[in-house]
This record gives C-alpha cells, sequence and structure tokens, in this order.
C-alpha cells in the first residue's frame, strides 16, 4: 500500500476486539515515533505504553474515549528541552510530540491495527496518576487494538474541505 493509500484507508476506530496486540508491533509503533522528525532534532517526547491491567484501570479513570482497547499510548512533549524560534518566542515540544503521535498513528495502520487520536482526556489527573508524565505536555492518548468485526469509520469520517478551501496560492 502507498501513503495516500494508508492516509484515505485510515479512520478513528472506536470499537476493539478482545485481542492483545503483539509485543513486535508495539515496538514498531514506538520505532516509528522515534524517527519523527523534531525540531533541531532536539527530540523533546516521551511515549508511554500503557498496557498491565492496573495501568489500564489507572488510565481508563481520565478519559471516556478508551473504548476498552487492549493498549494505550500517551504521547507528551517537554518544553524545557525544545527548540524555541528566536523572532516570538515559540516552544515547538508540542508540534514536536504532534508529529511524532501523527508517525505512530499511521503506523497503527499500516500494522492492521486500529486507533484514534484522544484529546479529550484529564491531563492533570493523568499526571498525578503517572508522576513520569509530569513535566510534560500531554498532547494524544491513543487506545490501540485490532479492530472490532463492527468498527466503522464515523458517518462525517469522509467529509473534506475543498482544496480550494485550505490552501491558497500566493
Amino acid at each position: 500500500m502507498n501513503y495516500m493509500e494508508l492516509i484515505r484507508q485510515r479512520y478513528s476506530c472506536r470499537r476493539f476486539a478482545d485481542r492483545p496486540v503483539e509485543t513486535e508491533k508495539i515496538e514498531t509503533i514506538i520505532e516509528a515515533g522515534r524517527l519523527a522528525p523534531t525540531a533541531t532534532n532536539a527530540q523533546p517526547f516521551r511515549i508511554w505504553v500503557i498496557r498491565t491491567p492496573e495501568a489500564l484501570a489507572k488510565a481508563r479513570t481520565v478519559t471516556r474515549c478508551h473504548f476498552d482497547a487492549p493498549v494505550l499510548f500517551v504521547i507528551g512533549g517537554k518544553p524545557d528541552t525544545a527548540w524555541v524560534r528566536q523572532f516570538d518566542g515559540r516552544n515547538f515540544a508540542d508540534v514536536d510530540a504532534t508529529i511524532v503521535a501523527t508517525q505512530m498513528m499511521l503506523a497503527v495502520e499500516e500494522l492492521g491495527l486500529g486507533t484514534t487520536w484522544v484529546g479529550w482526556f484529564d491531563a492533570p489527573k493523568l499526571q498525578e496518576l503517572f508522576p513520569a508524565m509530569q513535566g510534560y505536555d500531554l498532547v494524544a492518548m491513543f487506545p490501540v487494538g485490532y479492530p472490532a468485526a463492527d468498527a466503522v469509520p464515523a458517518p462525517k469520517h469522509t467529509q473534506r474541505l475543498s482544496r480550494d478551501e485550505i490552501a491558497e496560492d500566493l
């Protein structure tokens, strides 16, 4: 499958089969994030893999959008180690972490798994439950697993703005 096919095929999966995700696939997803480009290659991000029953139970208390997936990834950027644009002081920790998360999301799809980008979670509570996350700007939580047999894209999935609505030639 080529890249354009991959991004067209991917959808936000919100129903997962009761099937574990193989360690090799989890490691491939992490590697996709590790290889992501970051500003000045500062790599100011961290990836947390939540997969033990105890850790999943804790993490599921901070969002209703876990969809009972067997694995949750949390991605965060560390502002104090990120590149800062000198002209306006813009810190790129969240941008870098988002690039990492996007590459991971596409790797999930390529591996035959499903996920959705979850932003609806209580980040302060998550950081309280998992102290290793403190000091990071948590940009995404991904429930990951094998799509359930009845998993389908949301009705609005294929609705996209036209090229003229999103791009401007100058």
